[in-house]
């Protein structure tokens, strides 16, 4: 039986050392706001906060995640940066399909924690790995300007 402490609760779960964080959110959890993408951490739409770090979800394993807290979309509105991301893309109107967004913002959020004031390349280097089928980076980078850390 493992541990995993998810948007402040702790939930045991007894899972393989190789089975990705992903389905243990959705599945197990049902946790179904982090998304699955491609599988292979190419397109961010599973990122998660591991100990306050933008991961992937379907790459990161069982056995990678030690005693470290997870922060999912679902619980990102609940620390101060993450609430302002989500609302800043509410006022900007960042969302068209919405598939990628939870990682899209989860990216967000890990950025703006570190860089409150990122300048354009600081995010295009932050959000190169979320990938948005709609093209909404334009909105995306707006959004993420318009939050006052």
């Amino acid at each position: 039986m493992r541990k995993l402490t998810i948007n402040g609760q702790v939930h045991e779960v007894d899972m393989p050392d190789d089975m990705p964080l992903l389905w243990v959110l959705r599945d197990v959890l049902g946790l179904t706001g982090t998304k699955y993408g491609c599988g292979i951490a190419q397109c961010g739409a599973c990122t998660v906060h591991l100990g306050g770090i933008a991961v992937r979800s379907c790459q990161t394993t069982m056995d990678m995640i030690e005693d470290m807290p997870i922060v999912t979309i679902e619980g990102v509105s609940n620390t101060p940066i993450g609430a302002k991301v989500q609302a800043a893309w509410l006022d900007k109107e960042v969302v068209q399909c919405g598939y990628c967004q939870s990682g899209q913002i989860m990216s967000a959020t890990a950025l703006l924690t570190e860089n409150p004031k990122p300048t354009d390349t600081d995010i295009d280097d932050a959000m190169a790995g979320n990938i948005c089928r709609c093209g909404t980076y334009v909105r995306i980078r707006e959004a993420i300007h318009s939050v006052n850390v």
